[in-house]
């Protein structure tokens, strides 16, 4: 019997469900995989902003440190965690198929009985997230909203909800879907509210020239889902903005081509740019770069640069 592939994964329980189906398909392909829980920063500051400390950095440092020193060789991440530029001896060996890449709204139980959307929501309804990218465009949309910040597993979040201690929470769809939680939901179209640049995604990373591991990986790899997230990746690497800046991508195939939406937001959401380029889909790299390069055209860095001036004063 051949020796086990060693993975590396946080230990919450989105992370465990997702590498345990990743885990499934590499040994459906006959190759026998070790399964090792790793403890990250970002797991152990749970109630300090992300922004505060790093951001979703913080998620992958232990999991690189661990894949650098080989007691593993290879770690499964959630793209959105990933920065944009990864240090030296890392790469990406696949990128999974996308999950649903929407964010959506859980009620809690005195609201679920209104029709979908924002505008349902009663006048200073109370919605937890700790995303500075939902918050911005949550108060676009609707200024009237009180932002409540929360940081937690999906579990803690939706609970937030159930209890009525919020009116809503805001989530990824792909993570109650992945945990195949049983729990009502409103999706919000991704035409409308940008998600997170890779979000949906599942990232497996490696050292930069392990080509027996890549190989081995390639039951994971979905070619089309890559195209998308180098994109949405190479959109956030030309803004030079930080995963949790005020930053939004979604890229898609449309009618042969690739579609990219991106957008960058102060953190009031009262300065907002979007726009939408598309290209074909082996330039998505240079796609994603064009679409960043559009909003820096219209001042996106001066909004960055105040958002992170803002922070800092917090």
């Amino acid at each position: 019997m051949s020796v086990p592939l060693r993975v590396g994964t946080r230990g919450s329980a989105l992370a465990l469900t997702q590498s345990k189906q990743a885990v499934a398909l590499l040994e459906a392909a006959g190759t026998p995989v070790e399964l090792i829980v790793i403890r990250t920063s970002g797991d152990k500051m749970k109630d300090i902003p992300l922004a505060k400390v790093g951001g979703k950095g913080l998620f992958i440092k232990e999991l690189e440190e661990a894949l650098r020193g080989g007691s593993i060789d290879f770690a499964i991440h959630s793209m959105k965690d990933v920065p944009a530029q990864l240090p030296e001896g890392f790469a990406l060996g696949a990128i999974g198929t996308r999950a649903d890449a929407r964010d959506v709204l859980v009620r809690s139980p005195a609201h679920r009985g209104l029709p979908p959307g924002l505008d349902a929501l009663p006048t200073g309804a109370r919605i937890g997230t700790g995303s500075l990218r939902r918050r911005a465009q949550l108060v676009a949309l609707r200024p009237d909203l009180e932002i409540v910040p929360i940081r937690g597993n999906v579990d803690t979040r939706i609970g937030k909800a159930e209890s009525g201690e919020l009116d809503a929470v805001m989530l990824a769809a792909a993570g109650i879907a992945r945990l195949g939680l049983d729990v009502p939901i409103d999706p919000l179209p991704a035409e409308i509210f940008l998600p997170s640049a890779g979000q949906g995604f599942l990232a497996i990373e490696i050292r930069m020239g392990d080509t027996a591991t890549e190989r081995l990986l390639q039951p994971l790899h979905d070619p089309a889902a890559a195209q998308a997230a180098t994109a949405e990746r190479a959109f956030v690497g030309a803004l030079d903005a930080s995963c949790t800046a005020p930053v939004a991508a979604w890229c898609r195939e449309r009618d042969g081509l690739l579609v990219c939406d991106g957008l960058v937001a102060s953190l009031d959401g009262r300065e907002m740019l979007r726009t939408s380029l598309s290209a074909k889909a082996t330039e998505a790299a240079d796609l994603g770069r064009r679409v960043a390069g559009a909003l820096l055209a219209r001042g996106a860095a001066h909004i960055l640069a105040e958002v992170e001036r803002q922070m800092a004063e917090d």
